[in-house]
């Protein structure tokens, strides 16, 4: 089990970054043979990408939660995340081209992805009584010792460089 830190934490990442989520769902229990394969192919790849972390993958974790499976990724660049998914001669794309091959749209096995681009500065952590988790595991943490102005100050300086929704008609 990992070492519990009793004290309360925030993570260090120095620039920018991307957070990129990706999971599957198994919509029907029953076709394994549709599902296992694609089930089977990320820890292939997360296993590519730790013995090469030039590619720029920092961390990942999976998540659990039957009928999903949640891979939660830090990457140094959307660049980098890009290279290693359009690369032939790497693992992803082999992958995802037998996904549409065998499964495309039939309903069988659902995959989805989210990819978060974050600005150097623009985020706001805290991990208290926690093994090294999530960002701080890609980057490095230290302890929080200004309580409330430090998540109040990273966000609005964040916020600064987005432009209000409210701007947008709904």
């Amino acid at each position: 089990m990992s070492k519990i830190i009793p004290a309360r934490m925030t993570a260090q990442l120095d620039g920018d970054f991307v957070v990129f989520l990706i999971g599957m769902r198994v919509n029907k229990l029953w076709k394994f043979w549709k599902w296992l394969p694609v089930a089977s192919a990320m820890p292939r790849m997360l296993i590519e990408l730790a013995k090469q972390p030039e590619l720029g993958l920092m961390h990942a974790r999976t998540v659990f939660g039957f009928p999903n499976i949640l891979v939660i990724q830090y990457w140094r660049s959307f660049h980098q995340l890009h290279a290693y998914a359009s690369d032939r001669s790497l693992a992803h794309l082999p992958a995802w081209r037998e996904f549409n091959r065998k499964i495309a749209s039939n309903g069988d096995v659902g995959i989805w992805h989210e990819t978060y681009l974050v600005n150097a500065g623009a985020h706001e952590s805290v991990y208290n009584n926690m093994p090294l988790w999530g960002l701080a595991a890609a980057g490095g943490w230290w302890p929080r010792k200004d309580r409330a102005r430090a998540p109040r100050d990273a966000c609005a300086k964040a916020m600064v460089r987005i432009s209000p929704l409210s701007s947008r008609s709904r």
